[in-house]
This record gives structure tokens, sequence and C-alpha cells, in this order.
């Protein structure tokens, strides 16, 4: 009989639990989002571990009740093992390791990234490889060619910033409230994207084709073109009139950049299918022009919000493929923020 896995979820400032039955059926979810960092416009970790430490068994309780069992009928414990704040993800891992212990359960941990790969196969059952991944989070920015599950080969990444966290650090120029993609993306709706010509970096250059710097990306200098461009509008008296502008702008020129980039995956790879993981791939803009730019013999595939940001349930599904493969964490295992990406390899170029 297959197993019903639960999933913990600890790597950075959400502290959720997911159980996923036998069929891959979401049964029980709760995701509790730390509000404590607010005030600091950016996640404090000595603050997250606590936060962790004093609502997780809490969450788990309620992760249980939803689904109708009780601990004892967990057929595993699925953890994420990094990368992410080693305080937080100690918080967590350590309680899964200490439950599977105490239940003879194997115990199994989990890459936050692959789990983000994952998630949307959890509403959507044609979110199956082969694809091209992109990644697009707070902490990771990857684009990925995927033929399986399990099997994946590191196209580009972020040489800096990533994404997320770059729409993170414009949303706090812009006066914005932390996390800032859904208040910068809102306040974009009203703005101009053409009003400010920023920077697409690495998509114009020498750059070849399957060569690092054809997929690569970076952030940094977009972001800092946007600080000149607040500087200068608050030199004129203009700022107020102009931050749905420059919201618009900046958001144009990172949905350009990440469609541009796995476009050139996917004439590559000859694979018309992208799936968008991740934080930022809720962002109404990046999927309505992915969904163009493919056409209509491609396939986008995507989380519902819920499922796009840091998740138990999402841990749990991805616990439950490489339970399916044999990987238990031996009795001594621990969570480690620099975890290799399993499977995972650069290609050559």
């Amino acid at each position: 009989m297959s197993p019903i896995v639960l999933g913990i979820e600890t790597s950075c400032d959400e502290t959720s639990v997911g159980v996923v039955g036998p069929d891959l059926e979401i049964l029980g979810h709760v995701i509790l989002s730390q509000d404590v960092h607010e005030v600091y416009g950016g996640v404090v970790p000595e603050l997250a571990a606590r936060q962790h430490l004093a609502h997780l068994d809490r969450v788990v309780d309620r992760a249980l009740d939803d689904a109708g069992i009780g601990l004892g009928e967990v057929d595993a414990i699925a953890a994420t093992a990094g990368p992410g704040l080693v305080g937080a993800l100690l918080v967590g891992f350590g309680w899964a390791r200490s439950a599977a212990l105490a239940l003879g359960r194997p115990l199994v941990p989990v890459h936050h990234m692959e789990a983000h790969l994952f998630a949307p196969s959890l509403e959507d059952p044609d979110a199956e490889p082969p694809f091209v991944a992109l990644l697009v989070s707070g902490g990771h920015t990857l684009l990925m060619h995927v033929p399986e599950w399990g099997r994946y080969t590191l196209l580009g990444e972020t040489r800096d910033d990533a994404a997320g966290e770059a729409f993170d650090k414009v949303a706090k120029l812009l006066g914005l409230p932390y996390p800032g993609g859904r208040p910068l993306s809102d306040l974009a709706r009203s703005g101009d994207p053409a009003a400010f010509d920023f920077p697409r970096p690495m998509l114009r250059g020498t750059a070849a084709p399957g060569t690092a710097d054809w997929y690569d990306m970076s952030f940094s200098g977009l972001k800092t073109a946007v600080l000149l461009a607040v500087r200068e509008a608050e030199a004129d008296g203009t700022f107020e009139a102009r931050r749905a502008d420059l919201a618009a702008s900046f958001q144009a020129a990172v949905v350009d950049l990440l469609v541009a980039k796995a476009m050139r995956a996917v004439d590559e790879t000859g694979c018309p299918r992208v799936l968008l993981g991740g934080g930022v791939s809720a962002n109404r803009p990046l999927q309505e022009a992915m969904r163009t730019a493919l056409g209509p013999e491609g396939r986008l595939f995507r989380s519902s919000p819920r499922l796009a940001m840091d998740n138990g349930a999402m841990v749990a599904r991805a616990g439950r493929f490489r339970l399916d493969c044999g990987e238990v964490a031996a009795p001594d295992a621990t969570a480690r923020p620099d975890l290799p990406f399993p499977g995972l390899s650069r290609r050559a170029g």
C-alpha cells in the first residue's frame, strides 16, 4: 500500500506542515507565515528559528487534524534539510528526526528547491517531466532541463541577487511592505511598464547559445538602475507620482529577462513545456508573458499561490519521490544550508 507522508518546511520564515496521501492527494496542509520580520524589512534568522520552535508543534497538530489522522498513522516523515537558514532548518529537521525515531518511521531529507519542482504536480497531474523548469524564489533563480524526476540539468542561474530578493529590495526602495513581491505587483498595475527603460542584464552581448552566459541571469544592475531612478525622482519631487511607473517598469524588466532565458532553453531542448516554481512564479505578468511566448503549442505548469510559496505539502510530495527511490536518512542525519541539489548536473559548455 502506498504511504502517507508528513512533510515539514522550515527553511526560512514559513512554518508549514503538509500531509500527502497514497494517491498524492493533499490530506492536510497548514502554512503559518511569520509577520515578526516586517518591521525589519527582511527575515531575521534568529527570530525565524525562534518562531518555528514556538509554533511547529501546533502546526503539525492542525495539519494532522485536517487530514483526520494521528501522528502514528503517518508512514514516513519528510523534512526540508536544506538549503535555507541554518537555525530554521535545524528546528524543522530536528523535530522530524525525533518524531521518526520515536515512531520507528523512515525520515526522508528533502532539498528545498526540488520540493518547489514537485509543487505543481500536486494540483495538475500533467505537471510531469519532461519540461524546462524555471525556479524563482527569494533565495534562488535556477533554469533547468528536467527529462525525468531525479535527473536535472542546470542550464543557468543568477550571478548575484535572486529574482525574489530583487523584488523585495526594490519594493523597499518604493516604500512598500515586506515581503515585497505582491505589493509591488499590485502597485505596478496602475503604472506604465515603458515609463523607464531599465536594463535587461545578460540578454544582449557576445554570449553564444549553449554557454553559461546564454542562460545565466543577473539582477543587481537592474536593482541599481531602479535605485538611481528613485533618487532622481525624489530629487525633482516626482517620486510619489512615479512610484507605480517605477514598479511597473522594474517588473517588466524582470519578466522580460526570465521569459527570454526560459525560451532560450525551450529552443535548445526542443521541449515546449515550462514549469514555473517558487514564490515569484505566482506573479501574474510572468505567467501571462510565459504563456504568450510558448504559444498555442506550448504548455505552462505552475502552482496556485498557496503552493508556490514555501510549504509542507511540496516537501511531502518530494519526500514521497525520494522514499520511493529508497532514500532514507541515517539516524544521525542533520540539515545543512549548503545541501547539494540531488541529481543536478551542469551542462557542458
